[in-house]
């Protein structure tokens, strides 16, 4: 079997405008990056369902964007650089129904895990209300797809992006069933993700300071983040996979390299081993320089073609 790529070109079609830095190329970097790879099936992401979405956003906050979205042109959301264009609604609904569809393909066992390359990014986005160029919390909505699945009542979420995701924070802070541990820098936006934000013992904030490199990445999460995740023993794992903590990208100050990737990737994939039948799913969040992303989602990939 072949680790998943998950992909819709829809994707493409969400153009926040000219200079943003969620641009179009990001996600033709990651696929650019992944070229060469062996063991590595590509899949096209449906659209996400009705049913599947409204287990975490609510009715009135999905009739909000569909008002909202431009027959031409682009409109700012809550902030005013989280748009939307003709298309962004399809290009969020991809990145969601093809992460629920790859949890699918993975409990079914038809992969050993995949990575879901999409865009835009999720993790900001709360149960009403969209930020930080997200619409949809892609990985809210398939942890809990998942635990409409016979056999998955906990599920961990690590999300390794520079910037805390606080909307899916905020969607599981009450819920012990969903184990949430971010790294991420402080200060930066959105300016959540103190330690001290620990919702019911179920969320884990890794808080790194500007300039922290792959030694103190490396320490948060070998010596906290992963024995957090080990104790937890859960019956899947979703990465958020943001880019945005590599050296080269211009919305962080972190220094962590491209190999230090490939590291946690591997990391995390002994913990599915060890408690979840190596059953691992991974989301594209952030990354903004197009160099630093491609070398980064590779080494990502790579690490996870390992298990087929």
């Amino acid at each position: 079997m072949s680790t998943l790529i998950i992909h819709h070109d829809d994707c493409l079609q969400h153009d926040p405008g000219p200079g943003h830095p969620e641009q179009i190329r990001r996600l033709k970097a990651v696929l650019g990056g992944l070229e060469g790879l062996r063991k590595l099936e590509y899949l096209p992401a449906p659209l996400v369902g009705e049913e599947q979405v409204r287990r975490v956003h609510s009715d009135s906050y999905q009739q909000w964007l569909a008002e909202m979205e431009p027959s031409d042109g682009r409109v700012a959301l809550s902030e005013s650089d989280t748009l939307m264009s003709r298309g962004s609604l399809a290009a969020s609904a991809r990145g969601a129904g093809g992460l629920c569809f790859a949890v699918e393909q993975v409990l079914a066992a038809q992969a050993p895990n995949a990575f879901v390359a999409s865009r835009p990014p999720g993790h900001h986005s709360g149960t009403d209300f969209s930020m930080g160029f997200c619409l949809y919390n892609n990985v809210a909505i398939g942890a809990r797809h998942a635990q409409a699945q016979p056999g998955i009542e906990r599920v961990a979420i690590i999300d390794f992006d520079v910037h805390h995701g606080n909307g899916t924070q905020q969607i599981f802070a009450a819920d012990p069933s969903v184990l949430f541990v971010s790294s991420h820098q402080m200060p930066l936006y959105p300016g959540t993700g103190d330690p001290d934000e620990t919702g019911v013992g179920n969320v884990l904030n890794l808080a790194l300071a500007p300039g922290d490199g792959s030694d103190v990445f490396r320490t948060a999460w070998g010596q906290r983040g992963l024995p957090a995740v080990d104790a937890f023993a859960p019956d899947l794992i979703l990465l958020s996979a943001g880019f945005d903590a590599h050296h080269r990208d211009p919305l962080g100050q972190l220094e962590v390299q491209t190999p230090d990737y490939e590291w946690l990737t591997r990391e995390i994939m002994g913990l599915a081993d060890d408690h979840c039948d190596s059953k691992l799913v991974s989301i594209l969040e952030g990354g903004y320089d197009l160099q630093g992303l491609a070398e980064a989602a590779r080494a990502h990939a790579a690490a996870l073609s390992t298990a087929a």
